[in-house]
């Protein structure tokens, strides 16, 4: 399975962050005049470069992705311009994020964590152990030939016949392209009914020469009713988790 350090150093900030035995996060170095040296540790400089792209990490790595995407476009479809509004909407991708993502991170801390701060293992231990959910997450996710593509483009067409090997610098971009292909997917079948109402008020205001009345303005109710009347955030938060259930 896919296993690189710097991929599974994202995962696994908890577990630098609670530090290692034996390590110091600043030595001094005392000189024979009487000065001293401060110097950091490699460990205290890998936290760091890790909160850094922890963001980065969330976004590409996590289900984060499918469900932002599809949830703005659902609020393109409504027309509703701001509303709900984008904090609202991340908020709703994060914590619903959380939710399918818990499963993984559950794993995570069984078998890397708390090993890890119990002294059974050590670091490269706990990253290693720690990155094997993730990829099994990732890879089941990710379409073959969303892999296949980054293979060829990587020259490493060999790999593909043990999925499971793959490192991760190849399968991260895959899974970020299967993850916009799928949400879009989504995003196509929830834009239709809208854009049906959309169309028929627009022949209807036509029809009758209110040509100047902007169809958007009468749309929106009747978007907003069937939407509310069909339960609509239930089913597409549903619909989302659901999609990750394999």
């Amino acid at each position: 399975m896919a296993r690189s350090f710097w991929g599974t150093l994202l995962l696994a900030v908890p577990v630098m962050a609670a530090g290692q035995p034996g390590l110091q996060a600043l030595s001094v170095t005392t000189g024979s005049d009487g000065s001293q040296t401060f110097t950091l540790s490699l460990q205290l400089l890998a936290l760091m470069s890790g909160l850094t792209l922890l963001p980065a990490a969330l976004i590409m790595m996590t289900a984060f992705t499918r469900i932002i995407v599809v949830l703005a476009i659902l609020r393109q479809a409504l027309g509703t311009a701001q509303t709900p509004s984008s904090q609202v909407l991340i908020g709703l991708a994060l914590f619903l994020t959380i939710f399918v993502m818990t499963p993984v991170f559950e794993q995570i801390n069984k078998d890397a964590l708390q090993p890890y701060l119990l002294e059974q293992i050590d670091v490269r231990q706990a990253l290693r152990k720690a990155g094997d959910p993730l990829s099994h997450f990732m890879l089941a996710h990710t379409r073959e030939s969303d892999l296949a593509l980054f293979a060829r483009i990587a020259g490493r067409e060999q790999t593909l016949d043990s999925p499971e090997n793959l490192s991760f610098a190849l399968l991260m971009p895959a899974f970020v392209i299967s993850e916009l292909k799928t949400a879009f997917q989504i995003g196509f079948l929830i834009f239709i009914p809208f854009l049906i109402i959309d169309l028929v008020v627009a022949s209807v205001l036509m029809s009758m020469g209110m040509m100047m009345l902007s169809p958007l303005i009468i749309s929106l109710p009747f978007k907003i009713m069937l939407f509310v009347l069909v339960d609509g955030w239930a089913l597409v938060v549903g619909t989302l988790a659901s999609s990750f259930m394999v």
